[in-house]
């Protein structure tokens, strides 16, 4: 009997350390409270922008509402992380604008028509016009984990534990998509005509991570 508890507490600890070191590295950018450390983004004609039961909620304006950080945490050997629920609203509920070293790109979560994912833009185009524009069929009201990785070579993009983005950026040409949605660079969040919810908003380096 002894033996038996022994082991299970052993595996208990392994298990707490394992915990550990998962969450290991990773920072908080929103405390669930207030906006500090956020801007509210100067679009044309937002939405509100408030805080409310532990959540960032942007309500549809006539095209996007937002939030930016003046200053990235990191330009590439990083990861970002959130999770965000489109509360009403047929259009992109995320669209999270980020660095890729010099240059800066959204990753759109529920576009055009409330749909497509993508990234925004490579090579000049949009993410309905290039390689790694999908379609998946997002739920109102459900909260969808979203995960992105810059490395120097590759972009990598999650929706809960499916990739959707893996993409080689060496010699791409990576950008933001001319119009408002360049007023989220460096390190933003938006939604488009969509009122949206947000909330466990966090980075973490990488190895040998680059800052602005």
């Amino acid at each position: 009997m002894k033996l038996f508890r022994l082991l299970a507490i052993a595996g208990w600890w392994f298990g707490c350390l394992a915990s550990g070191a998962a969450q290991e590295g990773w920072q908080s950018l929103f405390d669930g409270k207030s906006l500090d450390g956020w801007a509210v983004t100067k679009f044309f004609d937002p939405g509100k922008v408030e805080v409310k039961d532990g959540q960032i909620i942007l309500h549809a304006g006539s095209g996007l509402t937002g939030i930016h950080r003046p200053a990235a945490p990191f330009r590439t050997n990083y990861e970002v992380e959130l999770e965000a629920m489109r509360l009403k609203g047929r259009d992109f509920f995320c669209g999270l604008t980020f660095p890729v070293g010099k240059s800066c790109c959204t990753f759109v979560v529920g576009g055009w028509g409330g749909n497509l994912v993508g990234i925004s833009s490579l090579e000049g185009l949009d993410a309905s016009m290039n390689e790694t524009g999908k379609n998946f069929p997002f739920q109102a009201n459900r909260w969808y984990r979203i995960r992105v990785r810059v490395t120097p070579a590759r972009l990598e993009c999650w929706i809960d534990k499916e990739k959707f983005v893996d993409l080689i950026v060496t010699g791409r040409q990576i950008g933001m998509r001319p119009g408002d949605i360049e007023s989220s660079q460096p390190f933003g969040i938006a939604s488009y005509d969509t009122t949206a919810a947000l909330r466990n908003i966090r980075v973490r380096p990488l190895a040998e991570a680059v800052k602005r």
